[in-house]
């Protein structure tokens, strides 16, 4: 009975098994941080992508090409 006792004491004051809980959601909240930027990042450029394809269309000059493909935009 003696050694259970000192076995649930020793599982009481363990502290390895929280930190390793808090580093795991704290790597848990960097990631989905990191995956929110990269999303943002690419509506971002994929909305400015657009735009300038649809002012080039519009506004360019007409009878020159521009070089620029802008069929995959949109």
């Amino acid at each position: 009975m003696k050694k259970l006792m000192t076995m649930a004491r020793q599982f009481r004051d363990d502290d390895n098994g929280a930190a390793m809980v808090e580093y795991s959601i704290l790597i848990g909240i960097i990631t989905a941080a990191v995956i929110t930027m990269i999303i943002a990042v690419g509506v971002y450029v994929t909305n400015s992508w657009t735009t300038l394809c649809s002012n080039l269309e519009n506004n360019g000059p007409s009878g020159l090409t521009t070089g620029m493909n802008c069929a995959g935009a949109g």
